[in-house]
């Protein structure tokens, strides 16, 4: 293999695979990104055996062929040569050969024939949805996925399509996550070809790496699913990972239907008061009350070490008075997904879960178990 790439596409290239190869691996070939040079294109492939990541790239091809070489070495080769310049990339035996300018680099090679490739596999059904849609189901869910491996079917977002409860209710486009702690729950109209999907959970890194390929995507993602895999779409990338094989919980039953003390409040000064409140809390438990009293709220904090804080809000609640408390950062996880003035905090008692959503907007809803102080 013999080829001549700009170093800003390679870069840009490099820097979507790259980061799906763990930094340690115990297989060698996991390490390496593979390189297939046809067509006038170059397509770079990285997989962790759970997620694999294809993307093509214009080049200048002088001979055809195929190498691996070690993913983040050559990720930070490119990063480091000069703006403007040209790569060639030439793979003969075990050596692959990197030269720019008046820079030459040699990098061990792996046998391709080593390299693992994902079994493709029918994934029946495909959907379309917007580059901002996408972003959306993701950025407010992400915050409250699981990162407790015991509970492994809690370390994914949750996508499903909603069975419509009442004659002439719309169905509807479901992504949900929780820790245990708070629930992240958002809709949105479902796609043509999405009906009848199965109920799927979405690794963590498979949703973290799409959020960061969504910045420079195209508008259109096209996603393709299965009962154990998913694929993601657009420009020149391809993105393909196994599900977990797992059963999420009920979470309907966690949401509250009859809490009667309705908090609405300035999400953006809520957020800023918990904020600095916060800073007296104990790093442990990150505690800060709530006092809700007629048009008041006061916030509150203290610690052994560090003292007390407290602040007033003006706010509207005209229910009876309550206290109750929450882990300062996941009142802000929640607080700065609310992209309107107002945010509505509706409560039963000190004990049981709280559900926020945006008054302006339905279409997100969270739900936050409180804490003793």
């Amino acid at each position: 293999m013999k080829i001549t790439i700009e170093r800003a596409a390679l870069l840009r290239s490099l820097g979507h695979v790259q980061s799906v190869v763990e930094r340690r691996n115990t297989i060698p070939i996991l390490s390496n990104v593979l390189l297939r040079a046809e067509n006038g294109e170059l397509s770079l492939t990285a997989t962790d055996m759970d997620l694999e990541i294809v993307e093509s790239v214009p080049a200048d091809i002088s001979r055809p062929g195929s190498a691996t070489a070690p993913a983040h070495t050559l990720y930070d080769i490119a990063r480091k040569l000069p703006d403007g310049s040209q790569v060639e990339l030439d793979a003969t035996g075990d050596l692959l050969t990197l030269r720019s300018g008046r820079s030459q680099f040699k990098l061990g090679t792996l046998p391709v024939e080593d390299y693992p490739q994902m079994a493709g596999g029918d994934l029946g059904h495909r959907f379309q949805l917007t580059a901002s849609e996408l972003k959306m189901l993701v950025d407010r869910t992400k915050f409250a996925i699981s990162t407790e491996e015991t509970r492994y079917y809690l370390n994914g977002i949750y996508v499903h399509a909603t069975k419509p409860k009442a004659a002439g209710e719309a169905q509807m486009l479901r992504a949900v996550a929780t820790d245990g702690h708070r629930l992240a729950r958002v809709e949105m109209a479902l796609p043509d070809g999405a009906a009848n999907i199965p109920g799927v959970i979405v690794p963590r890194k498979t949703v973290l790496e799409v959020r960061k390929l969504l910045d420079e995507a195209a508008d259109l993602i096209e996603v393709q699913l299965s009962d154990t895999k998913v694929r993601f779409a657009f420009d020149s990338i391809t993105l393909t990972s196994k599900l977990i094989d797992g059963t999420f919980p009920d979470y309907e039953r966690v949401i509250p239907v009859g809490n009667d003390k309705a908090l609405e409040v300035n999400p953006k000064d809520f957020a800023a008061a918990v904020d600095r409140v916060a800073t007296i809390s104990t790093e442990k438990s990150r505690a800060v009350k709530l006092s809700l009293d007629r048009g008041v709220l006061t916030l509150s904090a203290s610690s052994p070490e560090a003292g007390s804080a407290t602040e007033e809000l003006e706010v509207m609640y005209d229910a009876s008075a309550l206290e109750i408390g929450f882990n300062s950062r996941y009142l802000l996880d929640i607080t700065q997904q609310i992209e309107g003035d107002g945010a509505r905090f509706k409560m039963a008692d000190a004990g049981s879960p709280t559900v926020v959503q945006d008054i302006a907007d339905g279409s997100a809803l969270y739900v936050l178990m409180p804490m003793r102080v």
